[in-house]
């Protein structure tokens, strides 16, 4: 699967809804949503109303990636707003087991992310509960950062982990992620790739989606 998720928080959001509707007419599958609050990451980005907002001309599901402290009080909210996919980072959540059952019963796809520093074997035992890894090819934050070249050997490992379990749990790549990179991605079992400033810095958009899927 080859999937691209255009991550909002490297569009103009001057312009915002022009943005959305030229994702909705390029090759793109997702729409990133980075939800950041001064805490668990140093900066602070996109809130439940903005999020309610860009549902309403989304046409593709709504990927949002909870870079937050205390998540789960935060889920019936996301929903609410049209969030169809709910990333939590693993060093977020004590619970988290009881975290990715709670998005599961609230009718959303269940996805954990894992900071650069954290192994992927952290997570075998909720594998069977995650649609979707999310690993984090830069440290979360900021968007922009120069791709970690660890990210390879860490999405064939956990490739090889999902497949050993007989899961179809998806594997999203998140940061750094560009046409120089994209294939050996794909090639080594990512099958969604994040991309903001790929994307909203390019001169034709919607060719280098197209590029990053190719």
């Amino acid at each position: 699967m080859r999937l691209v998720t255009a991550s909002l928080l490297s569009a103009d959001f001057g312009k915002l809804k022009e943005e959305i509707e030229m994702l909705n007419q390029s090759d793109n599958d997702w729409i990133h949503v980075d939800v950041m609050d001064g805490k668990f990451v140093p900066n602070i980005s996109f809130g439940q109303p903005v999020i309610k907002s860009i549902k309403k001309y989304a046409k593709q599901p709504l990927d949002v990636h909870l870079m937050i402290e205390e998540p789960d009080r935060y889920f019936e909210d996301f929903k609410k707003c049209g969030a169809d996919i709910i990333s939590v980072h693993y060093e977020a959540c004590r619970h988290l087991h009881r975290s990715l059952s709670a998005i599961k019963d609230l009718g959303m796809k269940a996805s954990v992310a894992l900071n650069p520093h954290t192994p992927v074997m952290l997570v075998k035992d909720v594998l069977s509960l995650c649609d979707m890894v999310l690993i984090m090819s830069v440290n979360p934050g900021f968007g922009g950062q120069k791709f970690i070249e660890n990210t390879y050997s860490k999405v064939k490992e956990l490739k090889q982990m999902i497949d050993e379990q007989g899961l179809q749990t998806l594997i999203e790549v998140d940061g750094g992620v560009n046409t120089d990179n994209s294939h050996l991605l794909y090639d080594l079992g990512a099958d969604a790739l994040v991309a903001g400033s790929a994307v909203f810095s390019s001169p034709d958009p919607m060719k280098t989606i197209s590029l990053l899927k190719k």
